[in-house]
């Protein structure tokens, strides 16, 4: 790779009249903004035009991605957005209680999937659809809960992907929870490899309580957790800079572990924080906080019309930014890819949108009695008194054997 040295503020993310400025000016003028703003510098080492650059501490490991890899975070970041596409669209048809879309978060996800390793453990929201991936799970099985038919989807012990949380910030304790019982495991068994959670959460979680008392325990016992906080800009209708008048980065200093921010549509820099982040963890050098600053090309929810509280010129500016784009650039650039290689991607996805309508319109609802099998993992006396008693009062409502008059 030709790297060359990356400057503290890059011009592009420094233009006035973006949304989520990361300027702070010159002169005094400046100095003061930097004061009240907590100024951070930002991780980046592929431009908008696709140009890369080169980082002290984490150029090493982008040196690391050859070309295979390379190929193989856009093909990701290609798959599940085409994934979120039809999710949408199945979603509009009716096919779909609700859905959470991704897109313009595909560097953030895809990023910080890949750099996991098989024995991490992650707990994500409701939108991490892009690690999901990373992590081996068939797609189909995260529309079940957005089917109406589950109120999970799928195993999580399978592949150390726990099950979407719908209440905000709520998966933050469980992360620590968890990875503090990692480290006993591995301090009891030397042989054990070393091994991290990784806590996702957005800019509106990170306004949640359960954050504050993720951060602090996590810091008081030196937990190997990762808090991945993907700053999409808004929270639903709520702007960053009202939740926070400070880089969501710099919060980590008050709870004594490292935090960093980093372009969260540089795919490459995702990818080589997150990594330096899962080492400094599992080394037994305590929690590290993400900030990947990205924007949410699309709606909250398909519940959500965001044109009733932003403007479509704050999302125009954002489009030269977008993850995919910026890679392509680099891979053709570089002589890494052809349209030979995105004309098959664009086939492949168009075959797995097909295969995913398919398996969703082939799920079945639930039967009556799942509601109570699924409760525990094995025979509850109490539940098991209480569907008796429910078939029981079904049993009353069954059609009469006699003619009607």
């Amino acid at each position: 790779m030709d790297l060359k040295h990356l400057p503290a503020r890059t011009a592009d993310l420094d233009a006035p009249g973006l949304p989520g400025n990361l300027g702070t000016g010159t002169g005094a003028a400046g100095e003061a903004d930097a004061a009240v703003d907590g100024a951070v510098d930002m991780v980046q080492l592929l431009t908008p035009e696709g140009k890369l650059l080169q980082d002290s501490t984490y150029g090493a490991y982008a040196a690391e991605l050859g070309a295979d890899e390379l190929r193989g975070l856009y093909r990701d970041m290609f798959t599940i957005r085409r994934f979120d596409q039809e999710a949408t669209a199945l979603q509009r048809q009716g096919e779909l209680v609700m859905w959470v879309p991704l897109t313009g978060q595909e560097g953030a996800q895809i990023g910080s999937g890949r750099a996991l390793q098989p024995q991490d453990y992650v707990f994500p929201t409701y939108r991490e659809h892009g690690v999901a991936l990373t992590r081996g799970l068939e797609l189909s099985h995260l529309l079940r809960r957005f089917r109406g038919i589950s109120h999970g989807g799928w195993n999580p012990a399978e592949t150390n992907f726990h099950l979407y949380t719908l209440v905000l910030a709520a998966q933050l304790p469980h992360a620590v929870g968890y990875a503090m019982g990692m480290s006993r495991d591995m301090a009891a068994d030397p042989q054990l490899p070393g091994a991290a959670t990784v806590a996702y959460f957005g800019d509106g979680a990170s306004s949640e309580g359960d954050v504050h008392e993720a951060m602090v325990f996590a810091a008081s016992y030196d937990a190997p957790v990762v808090f991945f906080c993907q700053n999409n800009h808004w929270a639903i209708s709520v702007p960053t800079e009202v939740q926070s008048r400070i880089p969501l980065a710099n919060r980590a200093k008050g709870y004594g572990f490292p935090g960093i921010r980093v372009d969260g549509n540089d795919v490459v820099a995702v990818h080589a924080v997150t990594r330096w982040a899962l080492e400094h963890a599992r080394s037994g050098n305590g929690p590290v906080l993400i900030e990947a600053f990205t924007y949410r090309m699309s709606a909250h929810t398909t519940a959500d019309d965001p044109t009733k509280y932003r403007l479509s010129a704050d999302e125009e500016a954002w489009v030269s930014r977008d993850p995919l784009t910026r890679l392509e650039k680099y891979l053709r650039a570089a002589g890494l890819a052809d349209d030979a290689f995105f004309d098959a991607l664009a086939k492949d996805g168009q075959a797995m949108a097909d295969k995913l309508r398919e398996d969703v319109l082939a799920m079945k609802a639930p039967g009556f009695e799942d509601a109570f099998t699924d409760v525990y993992a094995q025979a509850h006396p109490l539940v098991q008194e209480e569907l008796d008693f429910h078939r029981r009062y079904e049993a009353g409502f069954a059609d009469s054997q006699e003619p009607t008059a």
